[in-house]
């Protein structure tokens, strides 16, 4: 729709205006007696050399649009007032029709490869892997729904120096027994010993790097250890992206491009690009301002730079994405600056397709978290908790609800993936399980809650629901209906600014907007717009469940 009212304004000023400017311009007023559209003309007084008044009355004299009721001009402001009637009927009837597909683009676009999650291996899936884990997913989901082919690909940090202080540890204070029966729970507790022990023994850093060269070097003790710690560890890491509903298309990790990496480094020593510092080759960025990124030490170990840049090269011969994708925290953003740059040194224009989708991180007490030093919590605790309180609410307001298992589990884990997506992504996050857990107010399960509540209604009308009509249904579901036709908007812009929180607080609003006019309004009351309020909640229903599943939750038909 606003696209086709841009349309109009510009056909109005005669076309000296581009729609696509005029789109941008125009705005939500704050009060709805300000009209359902606002568009300010100061910034096009300019453009036109008029006054703002002027242009304002322009469009008002030479307006025509079907879905405008009318025009009032206010100082330099055009105000518009849609019509009521038409819109309902377009936008509940465009929604029956499309169902889910509603708000998707047909129009079939190239592939983007999402680089998310990339857990370390041997180390604990913590409350601190959540953040790339849920908003990649998101991320992936929201582009499928804008018409792009999302690949989805998981860089496990299964390679480095971490893996020489792991080798080191497992030989010092490590049991095959203990760690079979624990993995990653035995794994993290020597990890962590090692730099305690290491504070005051520094040789066992010396060691650990020793350690980690010998495994470059494919020794075959370090490498059967390697193999060990990485099996183990993706298996749990897999059953926790069983219970968060998410699916990769590789787990491609950093040991995937060891022998990609040689390539790499003798194209940047042909092209000049590698020079000597420190003890290290690295690619100069002075000009850009920044450090020099560094390729390989001296010794010729990798870093990694060196492994991203391989990775970088490899997705687009594999894959030929329109764009590449790499959501991680905002305290990598030098290192995929620096990344980027050298892509562009070497001379390759596809450099402008990388992008990095930073995000702040979950704090505990206002710190960050520390596998070092093991101040952590466990992804899987959060929602071994989150699931079992949704289980005691079911038990105390629905005992006879069937499938109260699953019902429990949709309900915790869209609980814990809703409470980091509703915020914006680059905004620190302070853990509370507390506050998670509140299924009130701005969660996951109050907006399940409404689809479950609507979902019950229609159920209820089932034996009484003719054919659909779209009659007017009053000022009170207006703000519903002008919510329902924005959706594929909300889309559009949320992949554009790769910001899942876009949707989750649309979906909020949605649902408080339905409970608003479902307080005042009865739906099943047999009377000549029954089937219309009936319309009106199916297609609520259905853009409340789509939004879930684009942020990765599920809608329980029950609650």
């Amino acid at each position: 729709m606003n696209l086709q009212i841009a349309k109009s304004i510009a056909s109005a000023l005669n076309n000296q205006v581009e729609v696509e400017e005029i789109e941008k311009l125009l705005e939500k007023p704050k009060h709805v007696d300000l009209g359902d559209f606002s568009l300010p003309c100061f910034k096009l007084a300019k453009k036109l050399g008029q006054s703002p008044q002027l242009i304002a009355s322009n469009i008002q004299k030479n307006l025509t649009c079907d879905v405008i009721q009318s025009v009032e001009i206010v100082g330099g402001y055009v105000n518009l007032f849609l019509n009521q009637h038409i819109i309902t009927q377009q936008v509940l009837k465009q929604i029956v029709k499309e169902q889910h597909l509603y708000g998707t683009s047909l129009t079939r676009k190239g592939n983007v490869v999402f680089d998310f999650s990339s857990p370390n291996i041997a180390k604990p899936f913590s409350m601190g892997h959540l953040r790339s884990t849920v908003i990649g997913n998101a991320l992936a989901n929201i582009a499928e729904k804008n018409g792009y082919n999302a690949i989805r690909i998981n860089h496990l940090g299964d390679w480095g120096t971490q893996f020489g202080k792991l080798i080191v540890a497992y030989k010092r204070w490590g049991h095959q027994q203990t760690i079979e029966a624990a993995p990653i729970e035995e794994l993290l507790k020597i990890y962590v010993k090692f730099h305690e022990e290491a504070e005051r023994d520094t040789t066992l850093i010396e060691q650990a790097r020793v350690a980690f060269k010998a495994l470059e070097d494919k020794d075959e003790e370090a490498l059967a250890l390697w193999h060990w710690f990485r099996e183990v560890s993706l298996e749990e890491f897999k059953t926790l992206y069983q219970l968060l509903g998410i699916q990769f298309d590789a787990y491609d990790g950093e040991a995937f491009y060891n022998d990609k990496m040689h390539t790499v480094v003798n194209e940047l020593q042909e092209k000049g690009l590698l020079t000597l510092s420190e003890g290290a080759y690295v690619v100069e960025l002075e000009k850009e301002e920044m450090p020099p990124c560094i390729i390989t030490k001296t010794d010729g170990a990798t870093l990694y730079a060196t492994r991203d840049l391989a990775a970088a090269f490899y997705r687009i011969q594999q894959y030929h994405p329109e764009k590449i994708v790499y959501v991680v925290g905002h305290e990598q953003t030098l290192h995929f600056k620096q990344l980027f740059n050298v892509v562009e040194k070497m001379g390759y224009d596809w450099a402008s397709n990388l992008s990095h989708v930073a995000f702040g991180m979950i704090l505990k007490e206002g710190k960050k978290m520390s596998t070092r030093k093991g101040k952590i919590v466990l992804l899987n605790d959060v929602l071994t908790e989150a699931i079992a309180t949704a289980k005691q609410n079911i038990e105390m307001k629905n005992p006879n609800l069937q499938n109260k298992e699953e019902v429990a589990k949709q309900v915790g884990v869209g609980a814990v993936i809703f409470n980091d997506l509703k915020n914006y992504r680059l905004h620190d996050i302070e853990f509370s399980i507390e506050q998670m857990m509140q299924f009130e107010g701005e969660t996951g399960p109050y907006i399940q809650y409404t689809y479950a509540r609507i979902f019950s209604i229609l159920e209820k009308a089932n034996g009484q629901l003719g054919e659909m009509t779209y009659q007017p249904l009053g000022v009170q579901a207006w703000p519903v209906i002008l919510l329902l036709e924005q959706y594929p908007r909300v889309i559009t812009i949320a992949y554009e600014q790769a910001d899942p929180s876009i949707v989750a607080k649309y979906a909020l609003h949605l649902a408080r907007s339905f409970n608003k006019y479902y307080a005042t309004n009865k739906i099943l009351s047999n009377d000549d717009r029954q089937n219309s309020r009936l319309a009106l909640c199916h297609c609520v229903a259905m853009i409340l469940e789509d939004s879930l599943a684009l942020l990765g939750i599920n809608a329980p038909k029950n609650m």
